[in-house]
């Protein structure tokens, strides 16, 4: 009862966080028998919460143990029958034998858990090197179970009603190894299944050698869409970017420079969701509450917004405050206009919402009203004949 309830409201709070949200190859989770997720990890606490949200079964989590400690984020993880992971540099009694086991147990069930196998949370271009850990509790399960690699991808992590997508790839079947004298699986099988969840993620990850590669790609691959699609093709085009970028760096140089120049020297204008004429009349009918519940709710919005800033200078971090504050101060928020007034508990978190679609229906029209930058279609004729020479 506890899960269902924590997993609805945390399911509803990242559906407002986000605008939205779109899961791709469900079709690759097993409904039943023993699965591990391996999933990347670039946006700290929201992407576990995205998986508890989104995956269409139970699923555990290895955390960190400090984790159970903290007053919130300790709920959370207790609720989901998390297991914790002890690591020296946090000072926890515990070991990795009981972590395996625990998790061993939970798989030889039937169950599902979710594993980041590098280990932290980041913000670098690529993936880090993997640890053990996944293929080392797969192989000495002791039954047959399956890994699925998953992504998740941000259009900006850090930012309020941004995007997001997650891929589940194509599942790993892994046999059971015979244990060693130590009691666990051989390395030479560990090794080569961590090398198999490996290339599985870089299948579902966006991953460039440097930021600047990933910023030049993502401008270039908004100026060749030129318009809204979905984030699983705004996804792979990124990626088929990606190789056509790094071909032309070792192949073309003169080429890529002149495609780089190009797209540099251009206003960055993003394009906004697609709005109908009955949209913006309901819109506009609205903006007496959407004014209201501006009024009601912006401090608490901007105080989230200072803490996030004031409490970390870490990207894959900012998120994670936002979402705690948020989901601490806003309730606060409400409960204190009910002191002044009891309608005031329903009208703030009501009036908060309509102020949000309100306010991006007529954003979005503003902008859609404006001419795109000089040149643009120039660029996009250049990407379209660079991407058939190179069959992308």
């Amino acid at each position: 009862m506890t899960r269902r309830f924590v997993t609805a409201i945390v399911r509803l709070i990242i559906r407002i966080f986000f605008r939205r949200i779109e899961l791709v190859g469900l079709e690759h989770v097993p409904e039943r028998g023993g699965v591990i997720f391996a999933v990347n990890h670039p946006n700290g606490l929201i992407d576990p919460l995205f998986l508890l949200s989104f995956v269409p079964r139970p699923i555990s989590f290895l955390a960190k143990a400090p984790l159970f400690r903290y007053p919130l984020i300790g709920f959370v993880t207790r609720a989901f029958e998390s297991i914790p992971v002890y690591r020296k540099q946090d000072n926890v009694k515990g070991t990795n034998a009981e972590t395996f086991t625990r998790a061993r147990t939970l798989l030889a069930r039937g169950g599902s858990i979710a594993i980041f196998p590098e280990g932290t949370t980041h913000s670098d271009p690529q993936l880090k090197e993997l640890k053990t850990g996944a293929a080392r509790i797969a192989l000495g399960c002791g039954c047959e179970e399956v890994i699925v690699p998953t992504g998740i991808y941000y259009t900006a992590k850090t930012t309020f009603r941004s995007s997001a997508l997650v891929v589940f790839g194509e599942p790993i079947v892994v046999a059971p190894a015979a244990p060693g004298d130590d009691g666990e699986p051989p390395i030479e099988r560990v090794d080569e299944l961590t090398g198999a969840i490996e290339r599985g993620l870089s299948e579902v990850t966006l991953q460039a050698d440097s930021h600047a590669a990933l910023e030049l790609i993502a401008r270039g691959e908004d100026i060749f869409s030129g318009d809204d699609e979905s984030l699983a093709n705004e996804f792979e085009l990124r990626r088929r970017f990606v190789a056509g970028y790094h071909y032309l760096r070792e192949h073309d140089p003169a080429r890529l420079a002149e495609l780089e120049s190009m797209i540099r020297n251009i206003e960055a204008q993003e394009v906004p969701a697609r709005v109908t004429v009955p949209q913006v009349i309901a819109a506009i009918v609205l903006l007496p509450a959407a004014i209201l519940g501006v009024i009601a709710n912006y401090p608490t919005y901007r105080l989230v917004g200072f803490l996030a800033k004031r409490l970390t200078a870490e990207d894959e971090i900012v998120a994670t405050i936002k979402f705690i504050a948020s989901a601490t101060l806003f309730p606060i928020t409400w409960i204190a206009l009910g002191l002044t007034h009891p309608w005031f508990v329903i009208a703030a978190p009501l009036s908060a919402y309509i102020a949000l679609r309100v306010f991006e229906v007529l954003g979005d029209a503003v902008r859609r009203a404006r001419p795109m930058p000089a040149g643009r279609d120039v660029i996009r004729q250049k990407i379209i004949e660079v991407a058939a020479a190179l069959q992308l």
